[in-house]
């Protein structure tokens, strides 16, 4: 039951499920290795109604997009870090431990074999749901043998309705999403199910999303749904400190990287208290889902507390237009191709030579900055990879060897 291509509305896309050709299947038995799997219809599937996922919740997911760019190429974000949670999760839940590789390689068939129903450039995206659960029947509450993992895809419009506007939030004082020694740093199926409630009735309210707080103290902000959350204040981003209970968001640590690495903020993850999110300069929310969303207002029982009047932040609006820059290939993703070099590297001996770029009026390249430089000679140096950094002596030397000295 496939969408016909032809009648999808690519100026008309919402954050729904659109069937699509094709979704990945794998099986694999309790203390094997995830090896075996392939490409099926896209369709219905059957479950015992004793399966372990429906009775006792034994799944996790991810959530993770493919993107068209400008240069009409498909490009995935930071996969390996969903790859990473994925066996992060799957060992948490008594399900065998998600291989990297394989669950990389089913993600990339699954988009290929869908490539035509991604959005064109600047439509909207493909939403990748990679999902894994035990269908096994089971009575009494135990792990089962048997586990199956599947990914779908689906083109997507924004996650809000009206686009990126400033959201309004409910402080959420009676229900918590997560507790910490639980499960709530997993991306486990039944997370998700503590949040149906509140939103629902957030909603009904007129807010757009419930803020939670945590579960220990009840005073410490943790997490916007199911969206991780960011305060700046003066030079300082500020996030949640990981606790056990919040998710460790990709774009959650995409976001820390540029803040830091291309605005120069100080990033900080730490307790937050109400008192400091009434007062911030900006509040946003991260997420594959929401990207960088942010926050105009927080009620409580006490009233409505603005947020930058009401409006996008100057520095909301920088961070969103680096993550999307990036994710479209019109920004270079220093932190990819850094891995990427640290990859190559580590398969062959090496030394690595930065050389310095003199910048000239007729070229599109620049000169990297100093802190850039650093983050790569840093990174190199962490993975015992011999590194130097070439300096200009100069532009009045003709000799090309006499501008350069290495200064590491």
């Amino acid at each position: 039951m496939k969408r016909d291509i032809q009648k999808i509305d690519w100026d008309d896309l919402g954050f729904n499920p659109l069937p699509t050709r094709s979704m990945w299947k794998g099986e694999c038995s309790a203390g094997d290795e995830w090896v075996n799997g392939q490409l099926i219809p896209y369709g219905e599937i059957s479950l015992s109604p004793a399966s372990c996922v429906l009775n006792y919740g034994q799944g996790c997911f991810e959530g993770t997009k493919a993107f068209r760019t400008t240069k009409n190429r498909v490009v995935l974000f930071r996969i390996d870090l969903n790859a990473n949670r994925m066996a992060l999760s799957t060992k948490r839940l008594c399900i065998p431990e998600m291989n990297k590789s394989f669950f990389i390689d089913a993600v990339k068939k699954t988009v290929l074999d869908n490539i035509d129903y991604i959005p064109p450039y600047n439509k909207g995206t493909l939403y990748i749901r990679p999902i894994v659960w035990g269908p096994s029947p089971a009575i009494g509450v135990k792990p089962v043998e048997e586990y199956t993992f599947m990914v779908f895809v689906s083109p997507v419009g924004p996650y809000f309705k009206g686009g990126v506007r400033p959201l309004h939030l409910k402080i959420n004082k009676e229900y918590h999403r997560a507790a910490p020694k639980g499960i709530g740093n997993a991306k486990a199926i039944g997370n998700y199910s503590a949040s149906l409630y509140p939103l629902t009735e957030a909603k009904s309210e007129g807010y757009d999303e419930v803020l939670y707080l945590d579960a220990k103290e009840d005073k410490f902000l943790e997490e916007v749904g199911s969206a991780n959350l960011f305060v700046i204040k003066e030079n300082k981003l500020m996030t949640p400190k990981l606790r056990g209970s919040i998710l460790a968001g990709i774009t959650r640590d995409s976001v820390m990287r540029l803040a830091k690495d291309k605005l120069g903020f100080d990033v900080i993850e730490t307790d937050i208290l109400l008192n400091e999110v009434y007062n911030a300069d900006e509040v946003f929310c991260t997420g594959t889902a929401v990207s960088v969303t942010p926050v105009g207002k927080i009620s409580d029982k006490d009233g409505v507390h603005s947020i930058s009047d009401g409006n996008i932040g100057p520095y909301t609006t920088k961070l969103k237009k680096l993550l999307i820059g990036i994710q479209r290939e019109e920004i270079n993703d220093d932190f990819e191709h850094i891995n990427a070099l640290v990859s190559i590297c580590k398969r062959i001996p090496s030394k690595v030579n930065i050389i310095e770029y003199n910048d000239t009026d007729n070229s599109i390249f620049r000169n990297a900055d100093d802190k850039w430089i650093n983050n790569y000679v840093t990174t190199l140096k962490e993975n015992r990879i011999p590194v130097s950094v070439r300096r200009s002596r100069g532009i009045d030397i003709d000799a090309a060897c006499g501008q350069l000295s290495n200064i590491y």
